[in-house]
């Protein structure tokens, strides 16, 4: 029998003035509630109530007692209505980190948007193309594109994405088409780089296996939109997200090879620590954007608009 249902019955005793009034308040016996005020006695081992076949009497201790868990209710019933309000109503600071250019193009610029809805959601971002913590650098959510996430976290898709090798079809006519993951040795592959040293590779699946070929080529940079540039330039291929190369694809601009090795998910997703109660401003930013991402012709007209 836990505590709240014993104070629970014990304030509704005094206020209805009977164990009968009480019982029909709640929904059970009189004799359930008589049992719910013994053992509350016994777990205080103070003595709460004179009771008789006619009348309750609040013994000095019970008095003062009867206030404090008026009290602790209120209390509980006013947290519990702010909570309810709050799946509903979005509010407080949201502090979201995201990938830089993704970030910029396809997050950041939605927060007029949100704040149109959610008058009441302060909004920051970090964009950044490294990987950070979340938790320890006190972020509500991130956006990830592809990568393992975390267990700890949890994960809601937002948008399907595949990581594709790709050039410009004067590249292609200079140099071939590779055909194997192993003729990526023998091309200028534009690396991208986080700190100017060897980058980790390109991610693929052979064999029913993820496998990293590490590439070379005579142009490094850390900022994806230089990359993707050089790329339609046909300065080398590049392995990019379809996300962001959408309207190039459907103009010719670039042409994707070795689609038979790409990964088949490097989906894009919103994470966020495990938690009882999610807070409604970040369920109702993941719900916006995944409503965009979801519209017609949204990365086409994103990816050309931008480009």
């Amino acid at each position: 029998m836990d505590r709240l249902t014993q104070i629970e019955a014990f304030v509704a005793a005094v206020e209805e003035g009977s164990l009968a009034r009480a019982a029909l308040k709640s929904q059970v016996t009189a004799a359930m509630i008589g049992r719910r005020i013994d053992a509350l006695e016994r777990r205080l081992r103070v003595k709460l109530l004179h009771r008789s076949t006619r009348r309750l009497a609040l013994t000095e201790q019970g008095t003062a007692y009867l206030d404090d868990c008026r009290r602790l209710l209120a209390e509980l019933e006013r947290t519990e209505t702010l909570l309810g309000e709050g799946r509903h109503k979005a509010h407080g600071h949201l502090i979201v980190a995201a990938p830089a250019a993704f970030g910029r193009k396809h997050v950041a610029a939605h927060a007029p948007s949100f704040l149109t809805r959610h008058p009441d959601v302060q909004l920051s971002f970090n964009l950044t193309d490294q990987v950070v913590d979340l938790v320890q650098l006190g972020f509500d959510m991130g956006i990830r594109i592809g990568g393992v996430i975390d267990p700890n976290f949890v994960a809601i898709k937002l948008a399907a994405n595949r990581r594709v090798v790709c050039g410009a079809p004067a590249y292609f006519e200079r140099h071939g088409i590779p055909r194997q993951l192993d003729d990526l040795k023998r091309h200028n592959c534009l690396a991208f780089n986080l700190q100017g040293g060897q980058q980790r590779g390109w991610y693929f699946r052979q064999d029913g296996r993820e496998v990293t070929v590490r590439v070379q080529g005579n142009l490094a940079c850390n900022d994806g939109e230089l990359l993707h540039r050089w790329a339609r330039e046909g300065l080398g291929l590049s392995w990019r997200s379809t996300w962001e190369i959408q309207s190039q694809l459907a103009r010719g601009e670039l042409v994707t090879v070795l689609d038979e090795f790409a990964l088949p998910a490097y989906d894009i997703m919103a994470v966020y620590p495990q938690q009882r109660h999610v807070p409604a401003k970040v369920r109702f930013f993941i719900d916006h954007l995944r409503k965009l991402y979801a519209g017609r012709d949204y990365w086409t007209r994103t990816s050309r608009r931008t480009a």
